[in-house]
Order: structure tokens, then C-alpha cells, then sequence
């Protein structure tokens, strides 16, 4: 790939531009937006000059509902010789692109499983994709080197492919990525008019849980608008699920023994299922999860705290599996938990009080 033209210069299609560039690809941007392809330009993610003659690329990174048209344009004017888009759902866009007549042998529908809270180019970053599934849904009408172009995409971003039928993707996103978007808005608009005294006890429990919910409420419209059925499918679920709870911690207030002992074990019931869930994540590199655990180690709000701490973990020969962070309301210190091998716990814990850490049980 020498040439590509990204038409819609957001977070993803910035930042795949920003990828290609830096691996010597030659990035046309467009967007209906002006002002966005010229920042996209300053950033280095390419140029906004149109391109002499077709492009071996063109990467579609507009809203779901805006794919088709998009797509049946760039192709009526010969801009590429393949087309894909990056759209969060797409058996939509494909069956629009049916609708509309295009040449299905010269495009595949992709998603990049990767994103921000922030959105627009000034949000992009060259390597947002790096690690992270990139998924592919070819028909087969979809033009072998079409989908060649497509995986040295991928590969030029540094992602990692995963190929899977159009409508099991968006069923697989709406459990893995939509309906956790509208769960987390749902806790989070609770808060809303909460008492301040409340609100001040909030803890990483709830910081984990609310942290999506500072995405982009009409990025999300356009997701949700192109995905409503898988996604009201689980909500429907969890509504369920939501009833019973409710009705067993209802339970739990009765003067009857018998309803106390049914409301602890349809709560004991969602926990386990939720344990048994939870499993289920991919651990680190996409493997199994692994059981680790914490070292928690008292750190200041101050310059070059973490590195210190990281720099004597290395120097104890332990290796971090992975770190969390939970700030201290009103204070300016916080719990750092640094996930390690069972084994390393004690090793590790007796370097760091070595080297003058507050360890916390």
C-alpha cells in the first residue's frame, strides 16, 4: 500500500491515517468538516489535497448511517481500488450498500475495537490500535486483494485481525461494548442530583463503573441508532435480571425467615453468575485470566512518583501484570495496586518497604 484516502477525519480515521503516515503511506484526508481535515493535516495524520487518481485504499470512518452513501459516492468517482469502512456495527451498512447497488466485490466492512471518551482529530493518537482486535467481515462477493489491503491495514496499525460474519459482530458488540455504554450512563446519571455529601464518598468502584459515561453523547446516538435491536435483546436480559434482584433484596427486609434465606440466595446467584462472567474476560495478551494479586503501595501526588515505584519493582526483578489506581478524596496521595504472581507478593513487598514505601494491606 503507497496511497490511501481517509474520508472522515475523527478519532478513528485520524488515527489510522496518523499510522499509515508514519509507515510511509501517502493519507489523503476528507471530511464534510473542513476545519477537521485541516487539523487532522497539522497533526501529520496527511494531506488535504485531492490525490491524482485512485488511491490503493480508501478507508470510510463516518457514522453507520452515513456509510453507504459515503461509500457509493467514493466509488461512482473511481477513488480507490478497495473500500472498507470502520463503522461500529455492519450488517447495516452492508445491507445499505446492497440497497443502493454498490460493488460489493471492491469493499469489506471492518470495525477497529478500539477508542477513546474524547472524540475529533485533536483525540488521535498513531497508535490506538496497536494490540487491539481489529475485526473484518468479508462476504463472499469481497475481491481477495481487497481483503489483502484490508489485513495490511491492520498490520500497518499494529492491531490484530479477527475475522467474523457481520450480524454475529454486531450481536457480539452490543453485549461487549453498547450495552456497557448505556449500563455505565445509567449508574453515572444517578449521580446527577445526588447529595454532595454522597458524592464525595465516591471510590474507584464507582469511578470504574461511570468511566464510559463521559463519552460523546452523539457519537453514540449514531452507534446506538444503527444497533438498537441486539443491543434492547440484552438490556431486555438485564431488565430481567434487575427484577429479580430487586425482588430478593425486597426479600431480604421481610420478617419471614424462609423469604430472608430466598432473597440471600438470589443474590448469592447473580453474584456467582457474575463471578462466572468475569472469568470469561481475556486476561493479559488475550489469554486466560490469570490470578494475581495486589501490592498496595501508599503514593504521593507528586512528579516522578510512579516511576519511582515501577523502577524499584524492576529492581527487585518483579514484573507488574497490571495496575490500578485509586485516588484519595481531598488528599493528595492515593492507593497504587500493583498486580503480581501470588509468588511475587512477598518479594516484592519487602523491596519496596526496603526503599521507604507505605505498604498497605
Amino acid at each position: 500500500m503507497r496511497t490511501a484516502a481517509v474520508i472522515g477525519t475523527g478519532l478513528i480515521g485520524t488515527s489510522a491515517a496518523l499510522a499509515l503516515s508514519q509507515r510511509g503511506v501517502t493519507v489523503h484526508l476528507k471530511d464534510h468538516d473542513p476545519d477537521a481535515a485541516r487539523t487532522a493535516a497539522a497533526l501529520g495524520a496527511g494531506t488535504t489535497d485531492e490525490p491524482q487518481g485512485p488511491v490503493d485504499l480508501a478507508i470510510i470512518a463516518v457514522p453507520p448511517a452515513y456509510v453507504a452513501a459515503t461509500l457509493a459516492e467514493a466509488q461512482r468517482a473511481g477513488a480507490a481500488r478497495g473500500y472498507l469502512d470502520v463503522a461500529s456495527v455492519k450488517g447495516g451498512p452492508r445491507r445499505d450498500l446492497e440497497a443502493l447497488g454498490c460493488d460489493l466485490s471492491q469493499y469489506i466492512g471492518t470495525h477497529p475495537m478500539a477508542g477513546r471518551e474524547r472524540s475529533g482529530p485533536l483525540a488521535a493518537t498513531a497508535d490506538l490500535f496497536e494490540g487491539r482486535p481489529w475485526v473484518l467481515t468479508p462476504t463472499p462477493a469481497t475481491d481477495t486483494e481487497v481483503l489483502n489491503l484490508a489485513l495490511e491495514l491492520v498490520a500497518l496499525c499494529r492491531a490484530v485481525p479477527v475475522v467474523m460474519d457481520a450480524d454475529a459482530h454486531d450481536r457480539a458488540v452490543a453485549l461487549v461494548s453498547h450495552t456497557p455504554q448505556l449500563l455505565s450512563s445509567m449508574v453515572a446519571a444517578r449521580l446527577e442530583h445526588a447529595d454532595d455529601s454522597a458524592v464525595r464518598l465516591c471510590g474507584q468502584g464507582i469511578r470504574d463503573v461511570t468511566r464510559i459515561a463521559a463519552s460523546e453523547p452523539a457519537m453514540w446516538i449514531d452507534i446506538l441508532s444503527a444497533n438498537p435491536g441486539p443491543v434492547a435483546d440484552i438490556l431486555a436480559e438485564v431488565a430481567t435480571d434487575l427484577g429479580e434482584t430487586v425482588e430478593a433484596l425486597r426479600s431480604l427486609q421481610s420478617a419471614d425467615e424462609a423469604k430472608r434465606r430466598d432473597g440471600t440466595a438470589g443474590i448469592e446467584r447473580v453474584l456467582r453468575r457474575g463471578n462466572a462472567g468475569r472469568e470469561r474476560v481475556p486476561g493479559k495478551h488475550g489469554a486466560a485470566p490469570a490470578v494475581y494479586e495486589a501490592v498496595v503501595v501508599l503514593i504521593g501526588d507528586q512528579p516522578g512518583e510512579l516511576a519511582r515505584v515501577f523502577a524499584d519493582a524492576g529492581a527487585a526483578g518483579v514484573n507488574i501484570e497490571d495496575v490500578r489506581m485509586e485516588h484519595s478524596t481531598g488528599q493528595q496521595a492515593g492507593l497504587l495496586q500493583l498486580m503480581v504472581e501470588p509468588k511475587a507478593v512477598p518479594v516484592l513487598t519487602a523491596a519496596l518497604r526496603e526503599r521507604g514505601w507505605s505498604i498497605r494491606q
